[in-house]
């Protein structure tokens, strides 16, 4: 089989993300057969010029309204590997779905209409892709048709982004200049463009380089449900989830974070299949135990023979806020981490950055709508989790207010650690808030019981 990567498109609304994706499959015969001829015939009947749009935006209120709601997820063929293309939504509004299809993706297609230039959007999604940590991207500049192909347009955008993605971090491949509708270098380079002697947008994305493989990668599951069957004289017990991450194996010993339980993989168990002895990242798994421990669904296990994730309740974050609230010091969030699930707050707003204007002012407690925060956040328990730069689907989270999703982020820096895996204690220095709860319960008891042994 040829390796799979996944790729983004992101941009501001009507930059012709939508377009550019259909041209790619029409030009390259990744349609089903029949497709294109389809979708032109409705657009006759219908009395409506055809837009190579048309063949993503299924959903009837997109082609009502000629804007991406939902992401769409295309498979595409290269000559040298198989795509997942994401064609996320550029309208501010939908900002929620993008940074959720930006989130699957290795590499990114950054698009902006030559005719409009840099808008808000191209500098917030620049910035997105840049906090969720994907660093290979190719910026299109599309609708060079719209300028006559003007190379002076095309070099005053170039040179103004280029400035912009420095500040953040990021050094993007290559800038295209494209015309997506007219097919102008997207499978090859024409000569409508004399002066660009750079690769279309197919060769480009073909120079991408994946990444880690997951599989390859340190193993983390989150703890989903434990189940006992009675059945037929089944007796198992098992632990099931999704693997995030590597690789487990039969008699391979393991971790749960945060309690630090520990025991031996006896089985694997998958769905309508026999004698596993290894399962990788993205199987839906049961493990069976040598040794029964109890545990809770959201815990995560880990193999103790590789690198820990970090495990507190007290941390450092970037979030992207879209709630329609504001985000503010002290209130009442829940935090989602894969399976776990917990209460959290925000301790301390260090900072807040316009993501358009690169702005930032300190001092503040509240956060507004479509404003990147760096936070200090503390949870009600401990969690356990990884940076970005070492296991993806473990360092990224979400916040929940009043039942909606409100925002987004990455924790960058675990403060004050809660469970040390080498020599399997409790750090009691460095979490204050368990220690002195641990030491007031533990005076409470003895106040009325004296007698008792106590080792809490």
């Amino acid at each position: 089989m040829k390796e799979r990567m996944n790729i983004v498109i992101v941009g501001h609304v009507d930059h012709g993300k939508s377009t550019l994706v259909g041209r790619l499959l029409a030009d390259t015969n990744s349609l089903p057969n029949g497709k294109l001829e389809q979708v032109k015939r409705t657009c006759e009947l219908n009395s409506k010029p055809f837009e190579y749009a048309f063949l993503l935006d299924a959903l009837k209120d997109e082609q009502d309204q000629g804007i991406t709601i939902d992401t769409a997820r295309i498979f595409f063929k290269s000559p040298k590997r198989e795509y997942i293309i994401i064609d996320a939504p550029g309208h501010i509004e939908f900002l929620k779905n993008m940074i959720s299809g930006a989130a699957r993706a290795e590499a990114a297609i950054l698009l902006i209409d030559a005719q409009e230039g840099i808008a808000e959007n191209s500098k917030r999604h620049a910035y997105m892709l840049s906090m969720l940590g994907i660093s290979q991207i190719i910026v299109a500049v599309n609708k060079m048709d719209l300028v006559n192909y003007n190379e002076d347009v095309f070099k005053k955008i170039q040179e103004e982004y280029s400035l912009f993605l420095k500040d953040i971090n990021i050094v993007p491949i290559a800038f295209v200049p494209v015309a997506a509708r007219s097919g102008i270098n997207i499978t090859e380079n024409k000569n409508e463009i004399p002066w660009y002697y750079g690769l279309g947008i197919l060769q480009l994305i073909d120079t991408f380089q994946k990444e880690k493989e997951d599989d390859k990668n340190h193993f983390r599951m989150f703890v989903q449900g434990v189940y006992k069957f009675t059945a037929n004289g089944d007796d198992r017990r098992i632990i099931a989830g999704t693997i995030n991450s590597g690789t487990i194996n039969i008699g391979d010993e393991i971790v749960f974070l945060p309690s630090g339980k520990k025991s031996t993989v006896k089985s694997i168990v998958v769905f309508e299949r026999e004698n596993i002895s290894k399962a990788s990242y993205g199987e839906a798994i049961g493990l069976t135990l040598t040794t029964q421990v109890y545990v809770k669904p959201s815990e995560l296990i880990c193999r103790t023979d590789e690198e820990p994730p970090s495990t507190t309740d007290h941390f450092r974050v970037n979030i992207f806020w879209m709630g329609r609230n504001k985000l503010v010091t002290g209130k009442r969030y829940k935090l989602k981490i894969g399976t776990n699930k917990t209460d959290a707050f925000i301790e301390k707003i260090e900072s807040v950055l316009d993501a358009s204007a690169l702005t930032k002012t300190e001092d503040r407690d509240e956060v507004n709508r479509h404003e990147v925060a760096q936070c200090i956040l503390r949870t009600s328990r401990p969690i356990s989790f990884d940076l970005i730069n070492l296991v993806k689907e473990t360092s990224r989270f979400v916040l929940v207010d009043n039942y909606d999703i409100a925002g987004g982020g990455i924790i960058t820096e675990p403060l004050q650690p809660f469970y040390n895996l080498k020599n399997e204690t409790k750090d009691e220095s460095a979490s204050p808030n368990l220690a002195a709860f641990e030491a007031d319960l533990k005076n409470l008891i003895l106040k009325y019981f004296p007698h008792w042994d106590i080792n809490i």
